[in-house]
């Protein structure tokens, strides 16, 4: 295996040490929840699996091009591959976490074998590091199936991940040919699948280990914490590779916009689907004039050195905070109050100006783990609105029942999800309100 350098543990999974703790207290008449094992199992590997896909993509792209953190974007990808052994030792064991890190940290290799290849033309490189994708393909399947005692059989895993690997490749093939809708379009559709990923391991772990696992990470209720999740994700990631391409005038900016435009239109949807098309109008104008614009002049003033529209841009997203949050405050009718609200959307913008701030600075290792912390700081995401959820609807999220428009994310299931429907709408509803509610227990937490 080559050797990495690697930056110090960036940030801890939330999850990962506490995987296999004792079968916790649901109420004994089974009103549903997410707040499960399996649920915190899954939430877990949500987390990583998603943020491996993302850092892959994104440490291919500056590796190519080139840039000047281009090596700490690999030693983040390394540090999140390394951040998943404690996870699968809770489960597996000192010894299958050896294992499956050797497989698994090792695959990363591959992306600097792809890139080179790319910048010299090399074919026969290209060929070489393809052929060690299917022997990893190959490797890590039959680890996952004798692991879960067959419950994730080889050929279906190996179908995901030849997946992943396809898509990985495809957005940076497109990247280096200046196909960048085609590659983003890629992206977004690669970011999803990896959810896909983790429910079917997830759920394969829950079928190995009944006594761990009194239900299951496919119930209705860890379908929308799942969803929440992987929503708030992909609009931190975005947000913060959007503005750094901002301020490197990158060609490929407006199609990153673009990717964040569609997370968008999914919440504007959600928020039609409960409120109405009024509501969704205000939304829009709220999330897009108060925050996105704000972010985006904060890249043109920073390029032009213009303090006063930086200042007039921060001061936006503060008035954002206040205007979101009791809009969501009037939404909810006070499951989140206001002044919560405001606490912990501020907070979340400051990740984001954080990540650019260093970014500009030229503090690579500093802006790479304020993303890594960012982007986790999304991922309690569907648990305290989504068990809100539950609480408010329990006969539309029993065990026995699955809601019949709730977006499908298994390994065959439709890439695409529906946002038309009133379950799907509070998915993403939620996504946006419990990414804020999360960050104010943590913080809560730490005191």
């Amino acid at each position: 295996m080559k050797k990495k350098k690697t930056l110090n543990k960036i940030v801890a999974p939330a999850l990962a040490l506490g995987l296999l703790v004792p079968v916790n207290a649901q109420a004994a008449d089974h009103t549903p929840t997410a707040s499960t094992p399996a649920g915190d199992l899954r939430a877990t590997l949500d987390q990583l699996l998603s943020e491996h896909y993302v850092l892959a993509v994104t440490s291919m792209m500056k590796g190519y091009d080139e840039a000047a953190d281009a090596e700490v974007a690999d030693q983040a990808l390394d540090q999140n591959a390394l951040d998943m052994t404690p996870a699968i030792a809770s489960i597996y064991g000192e010894e299958g976490a050896a294992q499956f890190e050797e497989i698994f940290r090792g695959h990363n290799d591959y992306s600097a074998d792809f890139v080179e290849a790319a910048k010299s033309d090399n074919q026969e490189l290209r060929m070489e590091a393809e052929a060690e994708v299917d022997e990893f393909v190959e490797e890590f399947s039959t680890f996952l199936d004798a692991a879960t005692e067959g419950n994730l059989p080889k050929d279906a895993a190996a179908d995901a991940l030849e997946l992943h690997e396809d898509q990985v490749l495809s957005v940076f093939d497109n990247y280096v040919e200046g196909d960048y809708e085609e590659a983003y379009m890629t992206f977004r559709e690669g970011y999803k699948h990896m959810f896909n990923i983790s429910k079917a391991l997830s759920g394969a772990i829950v079928t190995q280990m009944p006594d761990k696992f009194t239900t299951g990470a496919d119930t209705p209720a860890v379908e929308l914490r799942s969803t929440l999740n992987s929503l708030a994700g992909e609009h931190f990631a975005l947000a913060a590779i959007g503005m750094q391409k901002g301020y490197d005038q990158a060609e490929d900016y407006d199609y990153v916009t673009w990717a964040e435009d569609q997370n968008t239109l999914d919440f504007k949807a959600a928020i039609a689907s409960v409120y109405g098309d009024e509501g969704a109008a205000q939304f829009e104008k709220v999330w897009n004039s108060d925050h996105i614009t704000a972010q985006g002049d904060i890249v043109a003033a920073t390029l032009e050195g213009d303090e006063a529209m930086i200042e007039d841009a921060r001061m936006r997203l503060d008035q954002f905070a206040v205007d979101f949050s009791t809009f969501l405050d009037a939404a909810t009718e006070g499951n989140l109050p206001q002044a919560a609200g405001e606490e912990a959307i501020k907070q979340h913008e400051a990740l984001v100006l954080d990540t650019f701030d260093q970014y500009v600075a030229g503090d690579a290792e500093a802006a790479w783990m304020s993303f890594r912390e960012g982007y986790a700081f999304m991922f309690g995401v569907g648990e305290t609105l989504g068990n809100a959820i539950v609480t408010q609807m329990p006969d539309k999220f029993e065990e026995t029942m699955m809601p019949e428009e709730m977006p499908e994310t298994g390994l065959g299931g439709a890439q695409e999800q529906s946002m038309n429907t009133l379950y799907a709408g509070l998915a993403v509803l939620g996504g946006i309100l419990l990414a804020f509610v999360t960050l104010r227990k943590r913080k809560v937490s730490e005191q």
